[in-house]
């Protein structure tokens, strides 16, 4: 069920009406409606995959409760790597087996020694590494003391499985979410209007801009062959945009259906094409992925206490782990390994928490110096996301070269001038808007018959590009 489909305009109001009208008064009953529906909205993608989600939850949830009543270390550690290991375990199976097994039999075929590779056609079940993720970080707190285990396996299973983070995050913490779900909430009027606003601007970022973006981007990518290297740089900052609008797309809606049920969802995109460096590009984009890391890989490894070879190995395996939880495949690991170069140097100079605040705060317009600081690093992270988009390396490597050879200074073959125009609209709405929460809650501070006027033309506009559904990229991860 996409949230841009006519099903799920259907399945919310539904969900709206029976949460505030028919079980407000009780708590129990809010969160019974919230896990039913929720999985109702899962089982509409596979409901095969349900069972595996169930699983998963009730793993986490029992382990958790034993590790919590335990007060011997040894049964506290064996029922914590009985959860990790069951957990990878799964999401190493329907994720990365194909991925490893055929990389040992294609290495061992350079050697001279060839071997049929036994593989398994599975789907890869919707969102399993995003709930895996939720399940990892309340039994690492648990462990480590920072929370107690949930005895109420109904608010449990809400905070593994609230629809609209399932499938494609926000990635949620116990010790964020879990609370709301636990306490009474009231209807906030003011909170579900704006919970609607950041709706509207995720459709739009995701249906005129990403999905418009995608378009080209396919045709570009699928038959780069046959185009210049100023077409093949047009593609890859088309596939920017897509990326960016598709995925803070889904964030916004999710964040903002939230809302409409009195629950705030962790922010997981602050502008970050307006960033000055990687390292600042990082801190702003997919957040709650970025911070999971921070706080359940990278600070264990040590963080940045031991010096800076070990700052730059920890940066490394994270980059290297972030690249290889979005895919089994070469590209994935080679954008993260791309992206640890990237923010070497910052890491070896110190001077990775530089640019802490907002770019050109209370100003209209960025310095010079600012401007250049985003081109760059805007550049690095396009030619990056080649990697992110192609088939695989060698795609990558043949799409790059071509990008840096004399035919960059050749007419692109594809200029499509709305997209440019839309484009255009949407960086200066993200630019006065970068301020704020997200940028369309700029607009509750305009008149009133301004603002309408403008919900309406982006409503418009959501209606004119609407066409063939799109799938969310990050629905594959």
């Amino acid at each position: 069920m996409l949230f841009n489909s006519i099903n799920f305009a259907i399945f919310l109001p539904i969900v709206f009406f029976l949460y505030w009208f028919a079980t407000n008064k009780s708590l129990k009953l809010q969160n019974i409606l919230l896990l039913i529906s929720s999985y109702f909205f899962y089982a509409c993608w596979d409901w095969r995959f349900l069972f595996l989600l169930i699983f998963s939850t009730l793993l986490d949830y029992f382990t958790g409760i034993k590790m919590s009543e335990s007060k011997n270390k040894t049964v506290k550690f064996f029922w914590f790597w009985l959860s990790i290991s069951l957990n990878l375990g799964f999401l190493c199976v329907f994720k990365y087996y194909n991925f490893f097994v055929q990389s040992f039999a294609d290495a061992i075929a350079n050697i001279g020694l060839h071997v049929n590779p036994l593989t398994f056609k599975v789907i890869l079940p919707i969102g399993i590494s995003f709930y895996t993720f939720h399940g990892l970080s309340y039994v690492i707190d648990i462990y480590k003391g920072r929370i107690k285990a949930e005895k109420n396996i109904v608010d449990y299973s809400v905070f593994v499985s609230f629809f609209p983070l399932l499938v494609a995050g926000p990635i949620e913490r116990a010790t964020h979410l879990l609370p709301q779900i636990q306490k009474k909430r009231s209807f906030d009027y003011d909170k579900a209007v704006d919970g609607l606003r950041q709706i509207l601007w995720g459709l739009f970022k995701k249906i005129v801009i990403a999905d418009q973006c995608a378009l080209y981007v396919n045709t570009i990518f699928n038959n780069s062959v046959e185009y210049s290297g100023s077409t093949l740089l047009l593609g890859a900052v088309f596939f920017s945009f897509q990326i960016y609008g598709d995925f803070s797309g889904y964030s916004d809606i999710a964040i903002g259906v939230a809302r409409l049920f009195g629950i705030d969802l962790l922010k997981n995109f602050a502008f970050p094409y307006f960033s000055r460096d990687i390292a600042e590009f990082w801190r702003r984009w997919h957040i709650s992925l970025s911070t999971w890391f921070r706080d359940y890989l990278y600070i264990p490894l040590g963080g940045s206490k031991g010096g800076v070879w070990i700052k730059i190995r920890n940066t490394f395996i994270i980059f290297l782990v972030s690249g290889f939880w979005h895919g089994a495949n070469w590209t994935f690991i080679v954008w993260g390994f791309l992206n640890a170069l990237y923010i070497m140097p910052s890491i070896i100079f110190n001077t990775n928490r530089n640019n802490l605040d907002i770019i050109a705060q209370g100003k209209y317009l960025p310095s010079i110096k600012e401007v250049f600081q985003m081109v760059l690093t805007f550049s690095l992270t396009v030619l990056a996301w080649v990697f992110f988009r192609a088939n695989n390396v060698e795609h990558a490597l043949s799409y790059i070269s071509e990008i840096f050879s004399g035919s960059l200074f050749s007419k692109p073959v594809i200029t499509p001038k709305i997209l440019f125009i839309l484009i255009l609209i949407f960086i200066l709405i993200e630019w006065f808007g970068r301020e704020e929460e997200f940028a369309l809650a700029k607009l509750a501070k305009w008149e009133s018959r301004f603002k309408y006027v403008f919900y309406y033309i982006i409503i418009v506009a959501i209606f004119l590009c609407s066409g063939e559904k799109q799938q969310f990229i990050y629905f594959q991860f």
